[in-house]
């Protein structure tokens, strides 16, 4: 078995979950991972920027995490392109574009998976088959759309 290293697009809520009595234990496990070097945390200006508002200790997590186990994707007009596409298919109302551009900045990275604990716009059935037909209509593959608690890796 490989030892591979898994790209995943983390939105704010797993770095915010580890510090929620709720969330943390497998918040937790995923960011460790990405210390452990078993996965790389993707991430857009669009999480840099929902830091700027988050509690110190959830920036400092952020922050800490070694450069090597970080992978910014810039943000480019193909990804708003993508998030747009999504809004205007209906996956989410436009309230909702800042989910829709870190669901395509997964995309258009082709990430192994976005890992995040919003289940109301994101990690949803009908919203994780609408932005897939989205993604497929478009030319991209499917994108694996899961909760922290889902991630599992091989020892």
């Amino acid at each position: 078995m490989t030892n591979r290293v898994w790209r995943l697009y983390l939105d704010t809520s797993v770095i915010g979950g580890c510090f929620d009595a709720e969330f943390a234990g497998d918040s937790r496990r995923v960011i460790e991972a990405v210390f452990d070097g078993k996965a790389r945390l993707l991430f857009t200006e669009a999480l840099e920027a929902e830091l700027l508002g988050a509690p110190e200790p959830v920036r400092r997590l952020f922050a800490e995490l070694p450069d090597a186990a970080r992978e910014r994707i810039a943000f480019t007009s193909e990804i708003e392109a993508l998030a747009r596409e999504y809004l205007a298919r209906g996956v989410v109302p436009e309230a909702w574009l800042e989910d829709c551009r870190h669901v395509a900045a997964a995309t258009v990275a082709r990430a192994d998976a976005i890992v995040s604990w919003n289940f109301r716009h994101i990690v949803k059935l009908d919203k994780i088959k609408g932005y897939n037909q989205v993604n497929l209509l478009n030319g991209y593959g499917v994108l694996t759309i899961i909760s922290p608690k889902e991630v599992s890796f091989d020892e």
